[in-house]
């Protein structure tokens, strides 16, 4: 599989790692060697789609979301040139976790109203209160938020 991947983007580079990933940076493809059956396989199609696709940032949570939908998108038009089925509820569970990432974050953490990113940055503003808060601009963390006056809020 990697060979046939590897001649559809030949400028990437496939890497074995202990995780699946596209790095824009180095053009460099990590995958799980020992995991390339069914999900393994699928998560190697989908980030094969974001080197495709051009991915290099995000500026928003909305559009991290939105480029995540367009990498399956194309995965799963990859899958059917090689003869491969992506299931779709593992796509949707996928997915999924952005979609609770994204909500967590949006939740003013003073009165449980939910909102959206206030701009480009890591801002979230409460329509409701009036609160501000500042979450971490990592997709791999987790949102604790703490006060940190009386309607600012910041990660911890």
């Amino acid at each position: 599989m990697i060979d046939q991947l590897t001649a559809l983007v030949p400028d990437v580079d496939f890497v074995s790692g202990k995780n699946f990933s596209w790095s824009p940076r180095e053009k460099r493809i990590t995958y799980r060697p020992d995991s390339l059956s069914n999900e393994g396989l699928w998560a190697l199609l989908h980030e094969t789609g974001h080197a495709m696709l051009g991915h290099l940032d995000y500026h928003s949570d909305y559009e991290l979301l939105k480029m995540e939908v367009d990498a399956w998108e194309k995965a799963k038009k990859l899958a059917i040139e090689l003869g491969i089925h992506i299931n779709n509820e593992h796509i949707e569970q996928c997915l999924d976790s952005y979609r609770d990432w994204l909500y967590r974050r949006s939740i003013c953490p003073s009165c449980g109203t939910k909102t959206i990113q206030k701009d480009n940055t890591n801002n979230y503003s409460c329509f409701n209160c009036h609160a501000q808060w500042q979450v971490s601009p990592s997709r791999f963390c987790r949102a604790y938020r703490t006060l940190r006056s009386n309607s600012e809020i910041t990660l911890t």
